[in-house]
């Protein structure tokens, strides 16, 4: 298991930007394909954005043009650079190994980051 631990969220102005980061413990994340997931309150937790072990990315529709995924495999580690909040964005926001093409996440989740978008 990847066992991600989440950082870089906050308190920002609607149409700021905040870079989250995702630490893996394990020394074979390269070969993991990735993905950043978000809750808000009274939701279901959601797929954001993904990015395979070769660095193909995919996008929710919501946060196209927007947000923006990589990953360094040689620190092991991801980042979610955020541009143009918007208060719908506020959720806590998880990382997560992931499995086929829809993304489906392990079982093993971190404590997340707040990240909150003031109107």
């Amino acid at each position: 298991q990847v066992q991600p631990v989440e950082s870089g969220g906050g308190l920002v102005q609607s149409g700021g930007s905040l870079r989250l980061s995702c630490a893996a413990s394990t020394s074979i994340f390269s070969i993991y394909r990735m993905g950043w997931y978000r809750q808000a309150p009274g939701k279901q937790r959601e797929l954001v954005a993904g990015i395979t072990s070769g660095g193909t990315t995919n996008y929710a529709d919501s946060v196209k043009g927007r947000f923006t995924i990589s990953r360094d495999n040689a620190k092991n580690r991801m980042y979610l650079q955020m541009n143009s909040l918007k208060p719908e964005d506020t959720a806590v926001y998880y990382c997560n190994s992931a499995h086929g093409l829809d993304y489906r996440p392990d079982d093993y989740w971190g404590q997340g980051t707040q990240v909150t978008v003031s109107s």
